[in-house]
């Protein structure tokens, strides 16, 4: 196994693309979910149990060298269903790697596992984080730099672990002393839960997560969304796929949800993506995450 040092990363940036639309000709061709499954999976180095259940387990990748290294928090996407699992970031966690990046990617129960949902969901990828602290006494991981990032529903919990300080002591998602990040990077993130149920992203997922409507259990969408406990008090940055507009749109709500909250979230658009290309290092995309993710954990 290779050697390695403490330092955990989230991710952030602090400058804006502006994208040039372009015409129906120049529209770049898009990857999709069977290019995204398609990616291979490097093996980790080592797999952790936070729990008991099987899917209640992270993945541990370290660079070459003696470290201490940043590390980055990986949270996959998938809609927060059963369907869709840990492999297809594997990719990803290796080219951070590469890049003097260790990473800790967290498998979790979703929708359609037993436990999934609420609060399950939740508390498995809090959990998650927080196994790093235990995995940093025998590894050489730098605590003091940690990202978090994630994608799509990932990246919903990716900023809700990096919100997860403000909650209530009485909420049921609260846990004493959470792993505190440098910053936190959302890739074309669900980042406002009530407006992705709203606008049925993700064909209405966010209700199945939360086990009901904004009006059926408005202190779960607050609880569970990072939105409504902004500020956050650390850096954050969201990239988001000129072509992927969707989730531009709630990248956008978010972004002045923060400005009315006293936080300015920058957000990358690059031109030539799509939803998919911000995970995969053979996207000509790619470059743009890694280079924030290894900027915020400098």
């Amino acid at each position: 196994m290779k050697l390695s040092i403490p330092r955990i990363c989230l991710i952030t940036l602090t400058c804006c693309l502006v994208s040039t639309p372009m015409s129906a000709e120049e529209k770049p061709e898009l990857a999709g979910v069977p290019e995204l499954l398609a990616m291979p999976e490097p093996p980790a180095d080592a797999r952790f149990p936070y729990g008991d259940d099987p899917l209640q387990f992270a993945d541990l990748r370290l660079p070459e060298g003696e470290g201490p290294f940043p590390v980055a928090v990986l949270v996959h996407g998938g809609c927060w269903l059963a369907e869709y699992d840990i492999k297809h970031l594997g990719a990803m966690a290796d080219d951070l790697t590469r890049h003097g990046i260790a990473t800790w990617t967290l498998e979790f129960r979703r929708i359609g596992n037993e436990g999934g949902g609420w609060p399950g969901t939740f508390l498995d990828v809090a959990n998650g984080a927080d196994r790093l602290r235990d995995i940093a006494e025998d590894y050489p991981l730098d605590l003091d730099r940690v990202v978090i990032a994630g994608h799509s529903a990932g990246g919903h919990l990716a900023l809700w672990l990096a919100a997860r300080h403000k909650l209530p002591p009485d909420s049921p998602l609260y846990l004493p002393d959470p792993l505190q990040a440098r910053g936190v990077i959302g890739l074309a993130p669900a980042a406002d839960l009530e407006l992705t149920h709203r606008n049925q992203t993700c064909s209405g997922a966010a209700e199945r997560l939360v086990g009901g409507t904004p009006e059926e259990y408005p202190l779960r969408y607050q609880h569970g969304s990072a939105s409504e406990l902004l500020p956050l008090g650390l850096e954050q940055l969201i990239i988001n796929g000129a072509h992927d507009e969707g989730w531009l749109i709630v990248s956008r709500a978010y972004q002045e949800k923060a400005r009315a909250a006293g936080e300015e979230v920058p957000i990358i658009v690059p031109p030539d993506a799509g939803h998919f290309e911000l995970v995969m290092p053979t996207s000509t995309t790619f470059p743009v995450v890694r280079e924030a993710i290894v900027k915020m954990a400098q």
